[in-house]
């Protein structure tokens, strides 16, 4: 069955308000989405499909797939504490890292494709990982990979949001953002975790750090081995000791070496459509760029190209674009100084 024939069924089953039949060939097309391996789309229609199903409160409910993910929160109170909900589509092939990291990441994703093989043999499953170092060195870029690996729904916390100046507000805050994420088998991704070893700074009560810290230990001691949280950081250091025990996985992700860049540059450039218009020159500007992180270089990478199409003809005949290593070598040099990084 193609799944235009499902469309036409989906069309005419919602026309005629049959609603089990509609919710059955709904299940039906998101299992041949997952089969094609349109993962991104079948997660987001089994979304739709749960929210709705839960809005209306239909007693079809059992004829839903039991997958869970994250739902519509009806409280807009939860709503605030959620900056994004996200599927991801991105895979190892999109990251570029330190060897080490990739394993010990392809190992944490191993655990969870074998949580039932380790759960026969009661032994635990990793599912608290703390990313740490640098800005931009990809810490939300492998955020994005665990979660498009395992084809989970990820939600990204508004820590602003989290944080209250009110005692016992943000224990609160977190405790609701656990309890919704446990029932519901998703990724709880926080950035800068370590402004929450910093509530300090937002309360008169010095209590009040040590009762987030206290409440976010129980809460990573009762969350469910198939809920994973992922804490990014740039301030390691500034984290109470016993919340760094707590993480399975403590990786550091540091700036790029040459060899990183060039991957870099060579992922960045993947679908052909543009060239250099001086490879001799590529080298040393890969050379003058060590310092700077991934993000800084693929942004004056890509901002090269943008110009580099721009000074060209109105009309391109051909879908190959020359980047122009001036440019580009301009933009790196611009970057450094606008970081006070020497040039190299």
């Amino acid at each position: 069955m193609s799944q235009s024939n499902f469309i036409k069924d989906i069309a005419k089953y919602g026309l005629e308000n049959d609603q089990e039949k509609l919710l059955s060939v709904l299940n039906e097309l998101i299992e041949f989405s997952k089969k094609g391996k349109r993962i991104n789309f079948a997660l987001q229609l089994q979304s739709i499909l749960k929210e709705s199903i839960n809005h209306h409160n239909t007693s079809t409910l059992t004829k839903v797939s039991s997958q869970n993910y994250f739902q519509r929160a009806n409280d807009e109170e939860l709503k605030e504490l959620i900056l994004e909900k996200l599927t991801s589509d991105y895979s190892f092939d999109n990251l570029v890292c330190e060897p080490a990291i990739k394993s010990e990441l392809e190992l944490f994703i191993k655990e969870h494709h074998s949580i039932e093989m380790l759960k026969k043999f009661d032994l635990p499953v990793s599912n608290k990982v703390l990313l740490y170092g640098p800005s931009g060195c990809g810490k939300t870029l492998a955020s994005y990979v665990i979660a498009g690996e395992l084809q989970k729904m990820m939600v990204v916390i508004n820590l602003g949001a989290i944080v209250s100046s009110k005692l016992g507000e943000t224990s609160k805050n977190l405790a609701k953002i656990f309890r919704k994420a446990a029932s519901e088998d998703c990724i709880i991704f926080i950035d800068e975790f370590d402004s929450l070893g910093k509530v300090r700074d937002y309360s008169q009560d010095h209590g009040e750090m040590k009762r987030v810290v206290n409440t976010i230990l129980q809460l990573f001691d009762y969350l469910p081995q198939s809920t994973i949280v992922i804490a990014a950081t740039n301030q390691k250091e500034s984290i109470d000791s016993a919340l760094l025990r707590r993480f399975d996985f403590s990786l550091k992700l540091e700036l790029p070496t040459q060899k990183q860049i060039s991957d870099l540059v060579d992922l960045t450039l993947k679908n052909g459509h543009f060239k250099f218009d001086k490879k001799s020159a590529v080298k040393k500007i890969i050379n003058s760029s060590i310092g700077l992180s991934y993000y800084s270089i693929q942004k004056t990478l890509i901002t090269a190209i943008k110009r580099s199409i721009f000074n060209q003809d109105n009309t391109i005949k051909e879908l190959i674009i020359t980047i122009n290593t001036n440019t580009w070598q301009q933009l790196i040099n611009e970057e450094k100084k606008s970081l006070d990084i020497y040039q190299v």
